[in-house]
């Protein structure tokens, strides 16, 4: 099973990050190897984060795509067009909303999102 976490930050401006370490959050994660790969966009929801997200699409390997940023909600209605378009199963798509959280509490959130996911398969 490969899986994927991306990270997007608002840009990296907006104060709900300010009290995390981004990369720490995803070394942590790559160095515990809880995903295949893992990836930063500053802004998905623009339009280079629908290309960036289609590119990533077009790997027709990768089984589980975990995004860690805004609400899970939002997330679904932003990519549901980039999905289609890329041919990709939205039930592949998990998400988190990590906004202001410290360090530990995203790493601990994106932690339990992988192992929910895993346990639903």
């Amino acid at each position: 099973m490969k899986k994927g976490l991306l990270l997007c930050v608002c840009q990296g401006t907006c104060p709900s990050f300010k009290g995390m370490d981004i990369f720490e959050v995803l070394n942590t994660i790559r160095r515990e190897k809880l995903v295949d790969f893992v990836s930063i966009h500053p802004q998905l929801c623009a339009d280079d984060g629908d290309g960036f997200l289609a590119t990533l699409m077009s790997n027709r390997d990768l089984d589980a795509l975990f995004i860690a940023g805004c609400d899970p909600r939002m997330q679904q209605k932003m990519f549901k067009d980039t999905f289609n378009e890329a041919g990709f199963d939205p039930q592949k798509h998990f998400a988190v909303d990590i906004r202001n959280m410290t360090t530990q509490q995203a790493i601990d959130a994106i932690k339990d999102l992988i192992k929910k996911s895993v346990s639903e398969k």
